[in-house]
C-alpha cells in the first residue's frame, strides 16, 4: 500500500464519519431558522385545479379549505400595477396573444371560462371569477396568509412594487421571495432582505453537490425555503416543454437524487422548510407524508385537506 494511504484513509474516515453525524446533529454547527409560519397545505396558484388559477375565486376558495400558503406569481401592466398571473403572455390564458407589459390594467381579458390545470393533463377548471386580480387585492383580502412570490422577470420595477406592497401591508415575515433565477433573487434580497427565501435552480443543484460530497453539515445555508418537483409526476401527471426534462432517464437520476430522507430531514432540522410540488393525486401525496416532507404544494386544496385530516395531520 503506497504511504500516502496511511495518512489519506484516516482522513478520509475521520471526514466522512463527521459529516454523516453533523448530517444528523445540524444544531452543532448552525443555528435553527425561525419561520413564522408552518406550511403543510400549499395552494398552487391559488388551487388551480378547483377554480381558475390566480382569481380571487380560487384564493378564496383555497383559504376555506384551511390552506396555509397561496403560491402565485406576479407580473407588471404598462401603467404599473403589480398583478397576480403565471404568465406574461395571455394566449394560453385568455386565449388573447398579448402581453401584460404591453397593456394597462384596464384593458387585461378575461380567463377562458374553461383552463386547462398545467400539472393534471387533461383536465379543466372553471369559476365564475376570471378577473386578473392585483397583489395588493391579495393582501388586502387575506392580510394573514403566508403566500409565496414567484418573480419570473427580470424587472427591478417590478420587484421593488411588489417589496414596497409588502412593506406597505406590513408581512415581510410571511411573504416568500422565490424565482428560478440567482439574478433575480439576488435583486429580490437586496430589495427586501426581510423576506425569506426559497432555493433557486442553480442553488438548488449546488445543495445536491454538497449533500452527496458530504459537505453540506458545514456548510451555511441563507435559504428558508426548498420548494421542488417531485420526478415521479413527470410524464404522468405533468408533461414538461423541454424535451430533455422528459427523458426517463433523467427522471428516474432525479428521482434517485432528491427523493433522500436524510436529506429532507437535515435541512428540516436546521429549520428549511421542505415542499413538493405540484401533487395531485393520494398517491403522491402518501408519498410526501413518507418522505417526511414539510408541505405539499397541490392544484386541488379540498382533496389535500379531506387526505391530511384522514391521515391525522
Amino acid at each position: 500500500m503506497p504511504r500516502a494511504l496511511y495518512y489519506a484513509l484516516p482522513l478520509l474516515g475521520g471526514y466522512s464519519l463527521t459529516s454523516w453525524y453533523l448530517l444528523r446533529n445540524p444544531h452543532y454547527l448552525h443555528q435553527k431558522k425561525q419561520l413564522s409560519f408552518h406550511c403543510r397545505h400549499l395552494s398552487h396558484r391559488g388551487g388551480a385545479g378547483e377554480k381558475i388559477e390566480n382569481t380571487m375565486e380560487a384564493f378564496t376558495n383555497a383559504v376555506a379549505q384551511h390552506t396555509d400558503l397561496l403560491e402565485l406569481d406576479c407580473h407588471l401592466t404598462k401603467d404599473g400595477r403589480v398583478v397576480v398571473s403565471h404568465d406574461l403572455n395571455l394566449l394560453r390564458q385568455t386565449g388573447h396573444n398579448v402581453n401584460i407589459c404591453d397593456l394597462n390594467y384596464s384593458e387585461l381579458p378575461q380567463y377562458k371560462k374553461h383552463l386547462e390545470v398545467t400539472f393534471h393533463s387533461g383536465n379543466f377548471s372553471s369559476g365564475h371569477d376570471r378577473r386578473i386580480p392585483l397583489l395588493e387585492e391579495v393582501f388586502q383580502k387575506f392580510p394573514n396568509m403566508p403566500v409565496s412570490i414567484e418573480i419570473k422577470e427580470d424587472k427591478d420595477e417590478l420587484i421593488k412594487k411588489v417589496s414596497d406592497l409588502v412593506k406597505q401591508y406590513q408581512r415581510s415575515d410571511r411573504t416568500i421571495w422565490a424565482s428560478v433565477s440567482n439574478a433575480i433573487m439576488n435583486k429580490c434580497r437586496k430589495e427586501n432582505p426581510d423576506m425569506p427565501f426559497s432555493f433557486t435552480r442553480c442553488r438548488g443543484v449546488l445543495l445536491l453537490l454538497l449533500f452527496y460530497t458530504g459537505l453540506l453539515p458545514f456548510v451555511p445555508l441563507k435559504e428558508s425555503v426548498a420548494s421542488t418537483v417531485m420526478p415521479s409526476i413527470i410524464n404522468r401527471a405533468y408533461y414538461p416543454q423541454s424535451s430533455i426534462m422528459r427523458n426517463w432517464i433523467l427522471v428516474r437520476l432525479m428521482e434517485k437524487l432528491i427523493m433522500r430522507k436524510s436529506l429532507i430531514r437535515h435541512l428540516k432540522d436546521r429549520g428549511i422548510q421542505v415542499y413538493f410540488w405540484v401533487l395531485n393525486q393520494e398517491l403522491d401525496f402518501q408519498t410526501a407524508c413518507k418522505l417526511k416532507a414539510t408541505g405539499i404544494i397541490t392544484d386541488y386544496p379540498s382533496h389535500l385537506c379531506t387526505f391530511l385530516k384522514s391521515t391525522g395531520h
